[in-house]
């Protein structure tokens, strides 16, 4: 056995720290000073040199300095620069400062977020934050719920709920004997469902196929008159900001005779129900508080930073009823222990930085971003549409549909506004037509950023 080392003491070890986090914030501090001024992409220089960082295994340590240094020298230049102005990809956000600090401190602290005992302090900003964000959306105050990874963990943990309940309610044991055998659950969803949803379908055997698809109108909304019977074995999924247009289904006419059904209702807000925040924008969630589960995303509009999602539950104990663990050394009895209500045991405590966030900014914050990004969304549209390209979607909160006239040209608009890199958006396929996404999520997207950006555009439509 290796004798032990004699410089590896308590004042070693404290100093080693205090380094590494005097260089890493260092380092940290001069990324973000380029962020508005670096191309939003990657240079293919920049990623033609991360297999400098991915070579075998080193036999011997490496000084964690050394390592610090090869990691921001050849893997920050290959980042995307989400956290500049100018990113409008897949309704990314960038990070408030209070949730970037707070993340440095969560990392530190090195919190297990699973139970109480492990954690006081994450489990109870979490509980609060939860609180908070219910709060916010307008939602009954029994509400309850989680914070998971992303609106993916979070559509997940919220329709294991759903199926928990309405199995219960049908006399089907789900968590202990499975579902062979189970009666039949019928999901209903809109025809522009999100992925992310289908995909958490997939998993709990609910199935990807075996669903009822809406059409919906020129919006992406759920058409109320092509709506199927509903029963109390019928989970139906509502949206609340397609990712394409923005639009929110028509909660307030769906609602009301859904709930008397005795069906579950889910509502995938991802982005959209954010606008509950917002005196101006308010009016697009009306009727989405009559539903059983939400599913949102702090690291979208909120800009929490990555990764952080929330699963808000009406009725939370069916939420713990579907996620609950047992084991002898587990507490089970006393006040509410996170992963009793997550996926996940082991979790980092991604909480802390929800709380932050929403301390720092609060309801006025809030929906200063909400407001403001919907602003600029709308100044793109106009601007764009004034330029003589069509807009395909009414621009009610943060999302912009541009078509630039043939599909090829489009594409090409956006393969050329990439690689020049002042600014990055992405392509889609929505409703027959090939357009340009923007997708304006960030609190650091400026007015300049958006006229940087509209020139960008507009040089690259002339290319294209």
């Amino acid at each position: 056995m290796p004798s032990p080392n004699p410089a590896h003491t308590a004042d070693s070890i404290a100093a080693t720290r205090a380094a590494i986090l005097a260089q890493s914030t260092s380092h940290a501090a001069d990324y973000l000073a380029q962020a508005h001024a670096r191309p939003v992409a990657p240079t293919p220089e920049a990623v033609a040199d991360l297999p400098a960082l991915c070579g075998d295994l080193p036999d011997h340590p490496t000084a964690p300095s050394a390592v610090l240094q090869q990691l921001h020298l050849l893997g920050s230049p290959a980042t995307v620069a989400n956290s500049g102005g100018r990113y409008f990809g897949f309704v990314n956000g960038g990070m408030v400062p209070a949730a970037l600090g707070a993340a440095i401190l969560v990392n530190t602290w090195d919190q297990n977020a699973a139970f109480q005992v492990q954690s006081p302090t994450a489990a109870a900003l979490e509980a609060t934050a939860i609180r908070w964000i219910a709060e916010l959306f307008g939602l009954p105050a029994s509400t309850g719920g989680a914070v998971v990874t992303g609106a993916t963990m979070a559509n997940f943990s919220c329709l294991a709920a759903a199926r928990n309940a309405l199995l219960t309610r049908a006399g089907w044991d789900v968590e202990n004997d499975g579902l062979f055998g189970a009666p039949p659950i019928t999901v209903v969803v809109g025809d522009e469902v999100h992925s992310s949803l289908i995909k958490a379908l997939g998993m709990l055997g609910l199935g990807r196929r075996r669903i009822i698809r809406v059409p919906v109108d020129s919006q992406g909304r759920m058409r109320i008159n092509s709506l199927p019977r509903l029963d109390d074995r019928t989970i139906l999924c509502l949206q609340a900001g397609n990712v394409n247009t923005g639009s929110f289904d028509p909660a307030a006419a769906i609602l009301p005779a859904a709930r008397d059904s005795g069906a579950w209702i889910h509502v995938d807000g991802a982005f959209g129900l954010w606008a509950a925040t917002s005196d101006h924008l308010r009016h697009l969630t009306a009727g989405y508080s009559l539903a059983d589960s939400w599913a949102t995303d702090g690291h979208k509009w909120p800009n929490i930073g990555y990764d952080c999602g929330i699963a808000l539950l009406r009725e939370p104990q069916w939420l713990k009823a579907a996620m609950s663990i047992q084991a002898a050394y587990l507490q089970q009895d006393g006040p509410r222990e996170p992963s009793q209500y997550n996926p996940e045991l082991s979790r980092r405590a991604r909480g802390v930085e929800l709380w932050a966030a929403l301390r720092s900014l609060g309801r006025a914050g809030l929906a200063d971003i909400v407001d403001r990004t919907t602003a600029h969304a709308q100044r793109f549209a106009s601007s764009l549409h004034a330029a003589g390209f069509r807009i395909l979607n009414d621009v009610v909160i943060n999302q912009v549909l541009v078509d630039f006239g043939s599909p090829a040209h489009t594409l090409a608009t956006v393969a050329h506004l990439q690689q020049e890199g002042t600014c990055w958006c992405g392509s889609t396929l929505w409703q027959g037509h090939t357009a340009m996404r923007i997708s304006v999520s960030s609190w650091a997207t400026t007015d300049a950023d958006v006229e940087l950006s509209l020139a960008a555009i507009l040089r690259a439509a002339r290319q294209g």
